[in-house]
């Protein structure tokens, strides 16, 4: 009788989440930064959103599968999406092809991805501070724009304007601690401790 073989595979594929940490955490910063007021919606955040925030997230969420990774799957395929859909509901009104979103449409889009991020806040408290920080203060982020779109307050909209570059900026941070933790070997940018 003969003894089966099996054969392990190990992975030894490189850790997308920073690369989509940072194509987040970009994008993020440069819309908000026009939801400061310090420039208007121009192709700059387009072109981000669409490549950068859109399709690199996208790529990211298809390689996090490939590791078995169900909360990185869903969560940068899902915000790599929301980008293009955001970058889509501008341009086609300014091409012709569709109605503008009124305002309560808007803050229901907003809304909606608000209550997505808030259980992935929740799967979070499995996961470093970092992270935890980054979701939590992304739900605020999009249930700030969206009350800031559903009563058209400018003031409300220039504070979510200032909070989501905080959370692109947590972002960052979490995308190139693993970056430098890794080349480093060390902990080079503390994450936090994991729940």
């Amino acid at each position: 009788m003969q003894e089966e073989k099996t054969l392990k595979i190990t992975d030894s594929t490189a850790n997308p989440a920073p690369l989509g940490l940072c194509a987040f955490a970009m994008t993020t910063i440069l819309l908000n930064l026009h939801n400061i007021g310090l420039f208007g919606l121009d192709t700059s955040i387009m072109a981000m959103g669409l490549f950068y925030g859109g399709l690199i997230q996208i790529i990211v969420g298809i390689m996090e599968w490939k590791k078995a990774n169900t909360f990185g799957t869903v969560a940068f395929t899902s915000y790599g999406a929301f980008w293009i859909a955001l970058v889509v509901l501008m341009l086609l009104p300014k091409s012709n092809l569709g109605e503008a979103p009124s305002a309560i449409s808007m803050a229901s889009f907003l809304g909606i991805w608000g209550v997505f991020s808030f259980f992935l806040f929740i799967g979070t408290f499995k996961l470093n501070r970092a992270m935890q920080i980054l979701f939590g203060s992304l739900v605020i982020l999009f249930f700030l724009l969206a009350y800031a779109k559903a009563t058209e307050n400018h003031t409300v909209h220039t504070i979510a304007g200032y909070e989501g570059v905080f959370c692109g900026l947590t972002a960052l941070y979490a995308g190139m601690a693993q970056v430098l933790n890794e080349m480093f070997g060390k902990i080079v940018m503390p994450l936090g401790v994991k729940k």
